[in-house]
């Protein structure tokens, strides 16, 4: 026996329980990973599934309720606005119009439509009719003066991965969930497609498609900026089946530089209806304030009506 194995036995046998104590101790580790059942995928399976799912989609009209919060970390302090209900038209590839209505009486409390390049907003209470691009130019400060009917689009829909101009990797990784039968938080392996998007001769990390487990249903999708920075988090849930289309009821729609963030529910859906091009088209109203935010120094009105008194479209609860 050599004398490194002469030492390591005693070592072992001073490590060993003895009739005067014990020199360690055994202590239980808690469950922290969930037991629920989990199902398997293939990378091409979950882009097969995307894929599938967005060529269903041609149009969308849904009736839903809106509710909007601004602030976060930055502002030190979170408003959440009265909820109101609204009216969504999508029709691929770019279009989508938006209405919110006010509480109680229903007259409008904005309206919006976007080609996928311009958009128009109308906010009737306060006598104003927006123009400018879809991609934010000059940042206001006020965080909802920056929403575009183009963050909407996105979030609603998954678009199909474009394999000439995307690459697709399939990432095992974990999330957190709430276990509400053990009242604690639990982690759960999950599917994430990241999708690398060429732009010119540059590539970036444009999007992640994360898929819950248990079900193989993509629940979140994470919207990347050219520089690297979350610009929008979307996450779905209660999806339902509509003549053969399953799309969530639910949509949560966070936008984490601006600070807001928008919960639409839906409670009437069709898919696949004809749209006409008049129901995308939004004139200015008679009277209005015209602003072009990409260049807010130049205003002008349809006439010298004075404008209505600068009130909320969206009064923040009480």
């Amino acid at each position: 026996m050599s004398r490194f194995q002469l030492l390591t036995g005693l070592l072992l046998l001073a490590l060993l329980p003895s009739e005067t104590g014990c020199l360690f101790h055994t202590r239980v580790v808690e469950m922290r990973t969930s037991t629920a059942p989990l199902e398997k995928a293939t990378k091409q399976a979950l882009l097969d599934r995307i894929n599938t799912e967005a060529a269903k989609i041609k149009t969308l009209n849904a009736t839903v309720n809106i509710a909007t919060s601004v602030g976060g970390e930055k502002k030190g302090k979170v408003t959440e606005y009265e909820e109101i209900r609204g009216y969504i038209l999508v029709r691929k590839p770019d279009m989508l119009r938006m209405i919110g209505l006010f509480p109680i009486v229903r007259n409008k409390a904005f309206d919006m439509v976007s080609d996928g390049s311009e958009f128009k907003l109308s906010i009737p209470a306060r006598s104003k009719f927006y123009i400018g691009h879809n991609d934010v130019v000059r940042p206001s400060a006020s965080p909802l003066e920056n929403l575009r009917p183009q963050v909407i689009y996105n979030a609603l829909l998954l678009p199909e991965i474009d394999p000439r101009n995307d690459i697709a990797v399939l990432e095992n990784s974990t999330e957190i969930i709430y276990d509400a039968k053990n009242k604690k938080n639990l982690e759960q392996p999950d599917y994430v497609i990241d999708i690398i998007h060429r732009t010119g001769d540059d590539w970036y990390l444009a999007r992640k498609v994360i898929f819950n487990r248990t079900n193989l249903v993509p629940h979140q999708q994470i919207i990347y900026d050219q520089q690297g920075r979350i610009a929008t988090e979307a996450t779905y849930q209660v999806y339902q089946d509509y003549n053969g289309v399953s799309f969530p009821n639910v949509i949560q729609i966070n936008r984490p530089q601006e600070e807001y963030s928008i919960r639409l529910t839906v409670e009437k859906l069709a898919i696949n209806e004809p749209l006409r091009d008049d129901q995308f088209a939004l004139q200015q109203p008679p009277g209005s304030q015209l602003i072009n935010l990409d260049q807010p120094n130049q205003t002008a009105s349809s006439n010298h009506a004075p404008p209505a008194p600068e009130v909320n479209a969206n009064p923040p609860k009480k």
